[in-house]
């Protein structure tokens, strides 16, 4: 299989077309870091990291996407770190107690928006509590499990249920036309309640900043060269073996992921979000089968009305990510995340397997 630490000879080695592709958007380079560790040291660094030599010459890549400036720092040392603020929780049995929440009780126990509650067949949309954004729903799951495995069928109703709430809340307020979905599965990724659950919220003026800045560099990259940006993206990914195909939508293992083992499920344009259902599908499973628990989950989609902007080159996208273990204390995001560029301890290739297994 092949390996990150690889990745400059294996992009050289790509297909001409993909080859450009790869020296369009991403800027790959590789350093050695080295130290001398002195001899008390030696057995602790055997037991935590296998050897002394394994820390002396430490390989890392880095990784930048030069059209939206999203960076990695590739070392999968790191990955074996000594944590010594391990708790001690039982997440499976966590999620049992937290059965008869107000969420496993929607009619009572949540809240609706002046136009409703919106049902699905698999969930239910409600107003959120404490809001984001002037409109912010929620999707109660009737599956109170967030780690239950969820199909293809399930997922798209729960889009189809977002969807509807969205509809609903343009007509409630027509210059809130820009919607956005997403799921905090479990603590470790910000989720309040164990009970599965997405949220959607729609926002006035202009996207949100993140989405905004994808669709403006799509555009001038498209000024740039000529070519489709998410088109090149997932070009360079297959060719390197880290994407598959499902029903149609393109989930790959991203080479400059935002935390550890990130995927993007991309749509074509003209496309809405409901052509990823079996892309996200298949990369929720693929991330269980890896051992992920915590995830992030994202939708990018255009707005849902007209806003005199060119959206005509922006597909629907989704960005799902693992957050960690739950038991965990220690934050997988720090200064490096928030202001430089994310440090990675996952290798892009081992999901990249994955995903075509």
């Amino acid at each position: 299989m092949n390996s990150i630490s690889e990745l400059e000879a294996l992009l050289g080695g790509l297909p001409p077309p993909a080859r450009s592709a790869a020296r369009r958007i991403f800027s790959v380079s590789t350093s050695t870091a080295t130290l001398e560790a002195p001899q008390a040291m030696a057995g602790w660094i055997t037991s935590v990291f296998g050897s002394v030599e394994a820390v002396r010459r430490q390989l890392v890549v880095r990784v930048t996407n030069v059209v939206t400036l999203e960076g990695a720092l590739f070392n999968e040392l790191r990955a074996r770190r000594p944590k010594d603020l391990k708790g001690a929780v039982d997440v499976r049995r966590a999620i049992a107690e937290a059965r008869g929440d107000p969420f496993c009780h929607v009619e009572t126990g949540t809240p609706s928006d002046t136009f409703g509650h919106v049902a699905g067949r698999h969930g239910t949309a409600v107003a959120n509590v404490a809001k984001y954004d002037g409109l912010h729903g929620v999707i109660v799951f009737n599956e109170h499990d967030p780690l239950a495995p969820i199909s293809a069928d399930v997922l798209a109703d729960h889009l189809r249920t977002g969807r509807g709430w969205a509809v609903k809340g343009v007509a409630a307020d027509p210059d809130a036309r820009y919607y956005f979905l997403l799921w905090n599965s479990l603590w470790r990724a910000g989720g309040s309640i164990l009970h599965g659950h997405m949220q959607m919220t729609l926002t006035r003026g202009l996207h949100y900043p993140k989405v905004e800045a994808l669709r403006r560099q799509s555009l001038g990259y498209w000024s740039d060269h000529g070519c489709d940006y998410f088109e090149d993206l997932w070009s360079v990914h297959e060719a390197l073996g880290l994407g598959t195909t499902v029903d149609g939508a393109r989930a790959l293992a991203y080479l400059a992921p935002t935390k550890e083992r990130e995927i993007l499920v991309l749509g074509r344009s003209g496309e809405d979000e409901s052509a990823l259902a079996g892309g996200i599908a298949h990369a929720l499973a693929t991330l269980r089968r890896e051992g992920v628990m915590a995830h992030n989950l994202a939708l990018y989609l255009p707005p849902l009305s007209a806003d005199g902007s060119d959206w005509s080159r922006f597909p629907p996208l989704a960005r799902i990510v693992d957050r960690g273990d739950p038991a965990d204390r220690t934050s997988d995001i720090g200064a490096m995340e928030l202001y430089a560029a994310s440090v990675i301890s996952s290798d892009p290739f081992r999901i990249g397997e994955a995903l075509r297994s």
